[in-house]
C-alpha cells in the first residue's frame, strides 16, 4: 500500500485558510454595498441611495469625478424630476468662475518650480537656517514646506516634489524610514494653509466668499501648524537620540540665502500682492507662473524644451481632473441642497443646532471622517451647502469656517482608506504604504491640536483679514 505525505508544513496548512477568506472580504463588502444600492432604489429611497451608490462606486475604485457625475445620473434617471438640460446646466455654472481660473496658474507654478531646480534652493536654505536644531532635518522639512507653501498651494504638489528631496537627506543622515516619510507627509499638508491654496480657491467659489480674505486667515494658522510639528519632531528627536546635523555657519546661511535669494521671493511676491490688494488671486497665480518660468529659463537654465513640455502636460491633466471633479460634485450639490439636507441635519441635531461648540464640533466629526473617504475637493464641493448654512446659523464667519474646513480635509490626506499623500510618499520612498502611516501617526496629534485651537480660538485666523480688509 502505497503512503502519500505531505510535506507542508501543518502551520502553513493552518494558516492558508484565513488568507483564502481574506481574499474574499472585497467581493463580499462590494456586492453587499451594491445589494444596499439596489434595495433603496427599490423602495423608493433616492437620496440614500445616491449617497450608497457614491461609496458604492469609490469602493470600486471608480475615479471621484466619474463616481459623482455618475451617482448624480443615475438619481435624475430614477426620480425622473429633473430635466437633462438641467445637469448639464449645473455642471456648466459648477466651473463656470473667474476665481477658478487661478488654479491651472497655481498647478502650473507650482510643477515649475518642481521642475526648476527650485525646491533643492529651498531646501539647501532651510537647512542652512535650522540644521543645527536637535532632530535638525525634521525641523528643515517643516520649514521648507512652509516656504515651498507659499508657492504651490497643493499638498500632493509638496509631498511629491520636496518630498523626494527631503527624504532622501534625511535617511543619508541616519534617519529611520517611517520618521521621515512621516514629517514629510504631516509638513505638506501646511501647503493648503498657508496661501496661495487651491482648495480654498474651491471653497471661496462655493460659499461666494473673498478668496482674497480666504488666503490672509490660512497664513497664521499655517505658521501654528508648523510650530506644534516642530515642537513634535524636538520630542521625538531626544526620545530616539536624532544628532544635531550640522553646527550652525553664518557663513553657510549667507552663501545658501544668496543661492536661494530669488526663490525665495516667490511666496513673497504671491502671498504679499495678495494681502496687500496688489493682485488677485488669480493675476497673483499669472504672476507666480512668468516669474516661475524667469528663473527656469533665464536665470537657473534647468527648464529645458522638454521638461516645459512634460510640466505642461501635467499640468493640463491635473486641472482636467480637478475641474471634473468640480462639475460632478456640484450637481451632487444642487441635489443635496433641493432636497433641503441641511434642514434635515437641524431638525436631527435637536437642541444643539443652536449652539456654536456643539456645531463646530459636529462640523470637525464630519470633516475628519469624509477626509478619510473622500478627495479635498470634492468634500469641499459637496459639504459646503451642507455645513456652511448650519456655522453660519450660529455666528461662524464663512471665511473662518473655510480654515476649518480645510484643515480638517488636510488631516484625511493622512488617513487612510484615502490618504493620497501617503500613496504620494510610499512611491517616492519605496517603503509601504503601511509603514508611511504609521511613521504619519505620531504627527497627527500636533495637527489635531492646531485644529482645535483654530476651531475654538477664532482670532487666530480671523485676526489677519480683519486687519488687512475690514
Amino acid at each position: 500500500m502505497t503512503t502519500y505525505h505531505n510535506d507542508t508544513p501543518r502551520s502553513s496548512r493552518m494558516t492558508a485558510p484565513p488568507r483564502r477568506r481574506g481574499l474574499l472580504v472585497p467581493p463580499i463588502i462590494a456586492s453587499t454595498a451594491v445589494g444596499l444600492c439596489l434595495f433603496l432604489a427599490l423602495q423608493g429611497y433616492y437620496l440614500g441611495f445616491l449617497f450608497a451608490s457614491l461609496f458604492t462606486m469609490l469602493l470600486l475604485g471608480i475615479p471621484i469625478a466619474i463616481a459623482l457625475a455618475g451617482s448624480c445620473l443615475i438619481y435624475v434617471y430614477l426620480t425622473g424630476r429633473v430635466p437633462d438640460v438641467v445637469v448639464a446646466h449645473r455642471m456648466i455654472n459648477g466651473v463656470d468662475s473667474f476665481p477658478l481660473l487661478a488654479i491651472p496658474f497655481f498647478i502650473l507654478a507650482g510643477n515649475l518650480m518642481n521642475n526648476g531646480g527650485i525646491t533643492t534652493r529651498i531646501f539647501d536654505f532651510a537647512k542652512a537656517l535650522m540644521g543645527w536644531m536637535r532632530g535638525g532635518l525634521g525641523h528643515v522639512n517643516v520649514g521648507a514646506s512652509i516656504v515651498f507653501s507659499g508657492m504651490s498651494g497643493a499638498a500632493v504638489a509638496d509631498a511629491g516634489g520636496l518630498g523626494t528631496i527631503e527624504i532622501k537627506a534625511m535617511r543619508d543622515a541616519g534617519y529611520d524610514k517611517e520618521f521621515a516619510v512621516g514629517i514629510t507627509a504631516a509638513s505638506s499638508t501646511i501647503g493648503p494653509i498657508i496661501p496661495p491654496s487651491l482648495p480654498m480657491v474651491i471653497y471661496g467659489v462655493m460659499a461666494s466668499t473673498s478668496v482674497g480674505q480666504l488666503f490672509a486667515a490660512g497664513l497664521i494658522p499655517g505658521l501654528l501648524m508648523g510650530a506644534v510639528l516642530m515642537i513634535m519632531i524636538t520630542l521625538l528627536a531626544r526620545r530616539r537620540g536624532y544628532p544635531r546635523d550640522a553646527a550652525f555657519s553664518m557663513r553657510f546661511l549667507g552663501v545658501a540665502a544668496k543661492r536661494a535669494f530669488l526663490s525665495l521671493l516667490t511666496p513673497v511676491i504671491i502671498v504679499g500682492g495678495i494681502i496687500t490688494g496688489a493682485f488677485t488671486p488669480t493675476e497673483a497665480a499669472i504672476a507666480a507662473v512668468i516669474y516661475a518660468l524667469l528663473l527656469g529659463t533665464v536665470v537657473y537654465r534647468t527648464l529645458t524644451w522638454r521638461r516645459l513640455l512634460k510640466v505642461s502636460m501635467e499640468t493640463i491633466e491635473t486641472t482636467a481632473i480637478i475641474l471634473f471633479i468640480v462639475a460632478g460634485a456640484s450637481i451632487f450639490a444642487w441635489i443635496l441642497t433641493s432636497n433641503q439636507v441641511t434642514q434635515h441635519v437641524v431638525a436631527l441635531m435637536g437642541p444643539f443646532s443652536d449652539s456654536k461648540f456643539a456645531v463646530l464640533i459636529f462640523a470637525n466629526l464630519v470633516l475628519l471622517v469624509v477626509g478619510c473617504f473622500m478627495e479635498t475637493i470634492a468634500a469641499i464641493t459637496i459639504l459646503v451647502p451642507v455645513l456652511l448654512p448650519l456655522a453660519v446659523a450660529v455666528g461662524v464667519d464663512p471665511v473662518h469656517f473655510g480654515v476649518i474646513m480645510v484643515l480638517n480635509l488636510m488631516i484625511g490626506l493622512l488617513t487612510p482608506p484615502v490618504g493620497m499623500v501617503l500613496y504620494v510618499l510610499s512611491r517616492v520612498s519605496n517603503i509601504s504604504f503601511e509603514q508611511c502611516m504609521r511613521g504619519t501617526l505620531p504627527f497627527l496629534v500636533p495637527l489635531v491640536i492646531a485644529l482645535l485651537l483654530v476651531t475654538f480660538v477664532p482670532a487666530i485666523s480671523m485676526w489677519l483679514p480683519t486687519l488687512v480688509y475690514r
